[in-house]
């Protein structure tokens, strides 16, 4: 039978935490450390227990470290060294989990949000030609604004502004969009002069990508814990035998070598040679104000809807029904952004895989803070991580565009004047591989159709504002 405290609460089993210390000082210490946790996280009284919540963090972890690769690789493909870009992804990880445990002391993992590096390296840096550097100010001063949202606590006031089926709709997008990425990547959708896009040709490097999506895929349905890490790795090892055994990969790797996985090395110095990097000024140039508002509207939007599915789906809720503690998860999770762009990142983001230690019974802030501990000594590792190449991280990014398409249940396909414009919104964002085009004309599409069809009323005073910024957009470009 279970000591109970005053309130009824089963008491933290301090004793199955310490009994492995043999010496009764150990001991001691250790219930002593176990009961400042408690006291600090109040673990008992959500109903965990300080052994279940560092599991919980442990399979928190393992469900979103593939970030630790794939959010370099696809950094460097807009000029930031691989290297450079997991040192930050790894700091800002760590910085940004640990504050959303100690500070808003819920269970969830704050990383380099996937759909906004996509933004950031293919839409603005790749296919704007934004420098770099200037991105990294657009995202700087993104992440101050966001700030300044969350302080005044207006995140009510925006989510009546934008209607509900364009957030749906935009989520959905950038999974399509991640997806595509994937595949282009891994080398099976390729430019086709005649259909536009065409299928790949059946090379050793693309049937090691779709052995290793197969097995990605199954482990995913399974519920495997770690299902995205472990399919990484097991295509990376595939991959090593491509120019050695079988095979050429000039095409794929970055050196021009035949081999696609080539060894440099175990241990490095962490790289910081992208921190401080960012241009503040360049980045405040009249026609970069529209980018900083999509980076801004898609941190804002994923971090809010991130908060409100995972807190849902794992009942961390206050007397009034919304997000347990959502104000301070809002400003960690702007902190996090704000700090992103000086070390040389896209913006962080509160992560759905959070979901994967609450489902464990995960319930306090020690589970952020154990999945921030996790990250600190891969910074050590960037040469063996860069081992990685991208056809390895490809089924990754397609396993996550599925986890993306989740709210497309969500979309009224019954009403037309709902779902053309989340259809617009979503579908244009993978076509013209820019999430900033499919939000623009997905905004303007809802104006007119809502205007057409006589219900202006359901047109927010916010959304006209929006449309015309929309359209100033389109006639800069």
């Amino acid at each position: 039978m279970p000591v109970l405290r005053d309130n009824g609460v089963p008491a933290t089993p301090l004793a199955g935490i310490c009994r492995q210390s043999t010496h009764y000082q150990d001991r001691q210490q250790c219930k002593w450390r176990v009961s400042v946790l408690e006291s600090y996280f109040k673990i008992t009284s959500q109903g965990s227990s300080v052994r279940r919540d560092i599991l919980a963090g442990i399979a928190t972890f393992l469900a979103a470290m593939y970030i630790i690769v794939v959010n370099p690789t696809i950094m460097n493909a807009a000029g930031i060294p691989f290297a450079s870009a997991l040192t930050a992804t790894v700091l800002v990880s760590f910085f940004g989990s640990l504050m959303m445990g100690l500070y808003a002391r819920n269970p969830i993992l704050v990383a380099p949000g996937m759909g906004i590096n996509a933004l950031f390296t293919y839409t603005m840096v790749v296919g704007a030609g934004i420098p770099w550097q200037t991105a990294l100010g657009c995202v700087f001063w993104a992440g101050i604004l966001f700030a300044v949202l969350a302080v005044l606590n207006v995140r009510r006031y925006i989510i009546d502004a934008i209607p509900a089926q364009l957030r749906y709709a935009i989520s959905c997008g950038i999974g399509l969009f991640i997806t595509v990425i994937g595949l282009v990547n891994a080398g099976f959708l390729v430019s086709n002069p005649a259909t536009v896009v065409g299928l790949g040709e059946m090379t050793p490097t693309l049937v090691t990508f779709l052995i290793g999506l197969a097995i990605t895929a199954v482990l995913v349905a399974r519920n495997m814990p770690g299902a995205l890490i472990i399919g990484i790795v097991a295509t990376t090892l595939m991959a090593t035998a491509i120019g050695r055994f079988w095979g050429d990969a000039s095409a794929f790797s970055p050196t021009g070598t035949a081999t696609l996985v080539n060894f440099n090395g175990i241990f490095a110095l962490p790289d910081f040679s992208a921190v401080g990097q960012l241009d503040l000024i360049g980045a405040l140039n009249i026609a970069y104000w529209p980018f900083i508002f999509v980076v801004l509207f898609t941190t804002f939007f994923d971090a809010l809807s991130t908060f409100m599915g995972v807190c849902q789906a794992g009942k961390l809720l206050d007397r009034n029904g919304e997000p347990r503690n959502i104000r301070q998860s809002m400003m960690v999770d702007a902190m996090s952004a704000v700090i992103s762009a000086p070390l040389g990142t896209s913006p962080a983001n509160a992560y759905v895989e959070s979901a994967a230690g609450i489902s464990q019974g995960g319930r306090s802030g020690l589970v952020a803070v154990t999945a921030a501990l996790l990250f600190l000594p891969f910074l050590f590792l960037s040469p063996l991580l860069s081992l990685v190449p991208s056809i390895a991280t490809a089924p990754a990014l397609i396993m996550v565009g599925v986890f993306m398409l989740d709210p497309i249940r969500h979309i009224n396909w019954y009403e037309f004047d709902d779902a053309i414009p989340a259809f617009i919104a979503m579908i244009l964002i993978p076509l013209t591989y820019s999430i900033t085009h499919g939000v623009v004309f997905g905004f303007l599409a809802f104006v007119v159709v809502k205007a057409g069809v006589g219900k202006r009323h359901e047109i927010h005073p916010t959304m006209w504002i929006l449309a015309a910024l929309s359209l100033l957009l389109l006639f800069q470009e």
